[in-house]
């Protein structure tokens, strides 16, 4: 079978994993898989695809809403599907997922897959979010299978008429869960902290996110003087990369916050950094259900986040972690000086994110998920691979 996954941009975030990942096992189970992706690309997710994944850019295919480049993209993919003739079109993220099912009904490909890792309708204004509604009510028609991150986004979609119940589907977003269990501290912990060598660990809380305005970065370093008035001494590691970067430096530089937040960047092991951290937080306006969340409680450690669709399937409020309001930060932070000043509820939320039970976002539970989704709308007759893909 070959299968075409399209997606708006491979950076370093979770949709962007989730998406690999699953290229990876297909192709490993024998299928052709295609991963056809925007103008925005980190070579080190070029790099993780490996040689049994075959990568292909889409050059007018943009984040921002861009007519003439959105017709040219739709015009670019409908040929590649009428030329590599997949059984089953995956689109992934908002832009590629309206785009690339647009095309896949041009050419007329048999089955059409939307993966809603995030929902863009939600969290936005008024008018983006009509744009989008309208633009997913209108793809829906001819989408075989929506293959939600969570419950809560499915039923979101559900609530605002995006598809019908038969055609959404819940996959939680697979990772390597063990490797987040019992992970070692950084080599470099001390200078990531600026600790010196005979001074122990300050408390440590992690923010594991891209640097994107709906993650709120420089929204929470508003209030972190309420975190600091608390615990004089706490590191906030602020571990991503992003469009915002020049945006959070220069608030960690206005609000005088050198000497307690640590800008590290994008970091190839982010089950060192839960490790390090007593706790992580999350401040997002929009996401499906965070990945982040999840590997935080397969590491130990509890989380607190603003409220997300679903997010309640992971995080039980007041056991492994706490869910706060999402439109004043200063609970959130509240909420986690509250815990750092209390070590014996900090550390009973500890055991219990560890006792979480997170078996379902294993890689390979997500990627019979998707198998069993594909083979109800797959044909049995579909046919081999094209020979110019061998």
């Amino acid at each position: 079978m070959i299968i075409a996954h399209v997606i708006t941009r491979l950076l370093l975030a979770g949709s962007e994993e989730n998406t690999i990942a699953s290229c990876l096992a297909q192709a490993r189970s024998g299928h052709e898989v295609l991963l056809i992706h925007g103008n925005e690309w980190h070579p080190t997710q070029l790099a993780n695809c490996g040689r049994d994944v075959k990568l292909i850019e889409i050059r007018d295919l943009v984040h921002e809403v861009n007519p003439r480049k959105d017709i040219r993209a739709t015009r670019a993919l409908r040929s590649l599907f009428l030329k590599t003739r997949p059984n089953v079109v995956h689109t992934h993220q908002s832009k590629a997922g309206i785009i690339g099912r647009c095309a896949a009904r041009l050419a007329n490909v048999p089955v059409i897959v939307h993966g809603v890792h995030i929902l863009p309708f939600t969290g936005t204004g008024l008018a983006k979010k009509m744009m989008y509604l309208t633009a997913e009510r209108g793809v829906a028609r001819f989408t075989n299978a929506f293959v939600n991150v969570s419950e809560g986004t499915r039923q979101t979609c559900l609530d605002h008429a995006v598809g019908r119940p038969e055609q959404h589907f819940v996959a939680h977003s697979g990772f390597d869960i063990d490797r987040f269990r019992n992970a070692p501290w950084p080599d470099d912990w001390r200078a990531m902290l600026g600790v010196p060598p005979n001074e122990s660990k300050p408390p440590v809380v992690l923010m594991l996110a891209a640097l994107e305005p709906r993650k709120r970065h420089v929204e929470f370093l508003e209030v972190f003087q309420r975190i600091t008035a608390r615990n004089p001494d706490v590191r906030l590691l602020l571990a991503g990369e992003g469009s915002t970067r020049p945006a959070v430096e220069q608030a960690i530089d206005t609000l005088k916050l050198g000497a307690n937040v640590r800008l590290i960047g994008f970091h190839a092991h982010p089950e060192q950094l839960i490790s390090l951290a007593d706790l992580t937080v999350l401040t997002s306006l929009r996401e499906g259900l965070p990945r982040v969340t999840v590997q935080s409680l397969a590491g130990g450690k509890p989380v607190i986040t603003t409220v997300l669709p679903g997010i309640e399937e992971v995080v039980q409020h007041g056991v492994n972690g706490l869910i706060t309001p999402g439109d004043d930060l200063r609970v959130t932070a509240d909420a986690v000086a509250d815990l750092l000043a209390s070590p014996t509820r900090l550390e009973r939320m500890q055991a219990a994110a560890a006792r979480t039970d997170v078996s379902t976002w294993r890689v390979d539970s997500m990627c019979a998920t998707l198998a069993d989704i594909y083979d109800r709308f797959v044909p049995s007759e579909a046919p081999m691979p094209a020979a110019e893909l061998r």
